[in-house]
């Protein structure tokens, strides 16, 4: 039996921050001034600003991303990291995301994302075609998010209203947490920033503002990693060095593994699948792993992420510290978590024959 997800009693998600109003605008003509209050120096491009946008209700607040920040290249590829992660994980139940905030909205498939990831079942209905029977079911799955999220001590960005609303900053940051969270075999990319328009009607007045929101910070910070050490220093504030640390230590692990007639030249590439990893652990330590016990041509992510985990509890055995790094890291192909886990075997080995 599928156990049911735990929601607690009495959560209610929490509204998106509220930021400072500008100065008020003239009303003789909403739609036309809700546009302009948007028109600013920071906004030039007006093509993804829709007439309802600018029609408020009176303290109704809308944000939208502004236009050029969707054309940045690091947004584009959290969007696309984030579709492609989520329809890996749906892949069994035939649902295809093309659009996040036009497929996430009416909690659907943010139903089956948690219910997938978290191993659970929701008690919602399936299918809700009124927009109470979809806010009823979006409350219902985002206090067991809030479950899973509060003991963290996360600021919980999003709310019913805006994720209804279809407001892609607010869904950004409740998959980016969910990511986090389930410690998604994906890599985020590092530091995206947007700016958001933010337009509130108060007085009969409309009030512009603009906000910059962060997404995502780092790939340490984001998937809760231990202090910093000296390859963060190395990669932030002295790269010209990393060629170096590089050709180190390709020497140590082809000096090993040139006794099974193989060589590395990519280190980020060619311990990405695990094999190399295990085999060097082999050599180090003086004894044949047992083929059975890992992948030799691993196919699949789960085989690498295998043969990596593997080669990890070998190093344990050998009375090495547990690697920093997370297997899910190496297999995909990031360079400081794969010579943090290469360095630590170097330091231990360096003077064996």
């Amino acid at each position: 039996m599928v156990p049911a997800c735990k929601p607690f009693p009495g959560a209610s998600p929490s509204p998106l921050p509220e930021t400072t109003p500008g100065a008020p605008l003239g009303v003789s003509d909403l739609q036309e001034e809700g546009k302009n209050a948007i028109n600013s120096p920071m906004s030039p491009a007006l093509a993804d600003v829709h007439p309802e946008d600018t029609q408020l209700e009176e303290n109704e607040e809308r944000t939208m991303i502004d236009p050029t920040s969707k054309e940045d290249p690091k947004f584009k590829e959290l969007v696309k990291v984030l579709l492609d992660w989520i329809n890996d994980v749906l892949v069994e139940e035939r649902i295809i995301v093309k659009q996040l905030e036009e497929d996430l909205y009416d909690g659907q498939v943010l139903q089956k994302l948690l219910e997938k990831l978290a191993g659970c079942k929701l008690n919602v209905a399936e299918v809700t075609q009124s927009e109470i029977g979809q806010k009823q079911k979006l409350q219902t799955v985002l206090e067991a998010v809030h479950d899973l999220l509060r003991p963290r001590g996360w600021a919980l960005r999003w709310s019913v209203d805006s994720i209804h609303g279809k407001n892609l900053v607010a869904i950004l940051h409740l998959l980016v947490s969910l990511a986090m969270h389930f410690r998604a075999p994906i890599r985020l990319p590092e530091h995206v920033t947007v700016q958001v328009v933010v337009v509130r009607k108060r007085e009969g007045l409309l009030h512009s503002s603009h906000i910059s929101e962060e997404l995502t910070t780092t790939t340490e910070m984001m998937m809760g990693r231990f202090e910093r050490d000296a390859f963060d220093t190395l990669f932030d504030h002295a790269p010209d060095k990393l060629s170096v640390v590089k050709k180190s230590l390709i020497t140590f692990v082809n000096k090993h593994l040139n006794k099974l007639n193989l060589e590395v030249t990519e280190l980020e590439t060619q311990f990405a699948d695990g094999v190399y990893l295990v085999l060097l652990m082999g050599l180090l330590e003086d004894y044949f792993v047992p083929l059975h016990n890992f992948y030799l041509t691993p196919e699949s992510f789960d085989q690498k992420v295998h043969n990596v985990s593997f080669a990890f509890e070998l190093m344990l055995d050998g009375g090495l510290k547990k690697p920093k790094a997370r297997p899910e890291d190496v297999v995909n192909l990031d360079l400081k978590s794969t010579l943090r886990v290469l360095y630590n075997l170097f330091t231990k080995y360096k003077n064996m024959e």
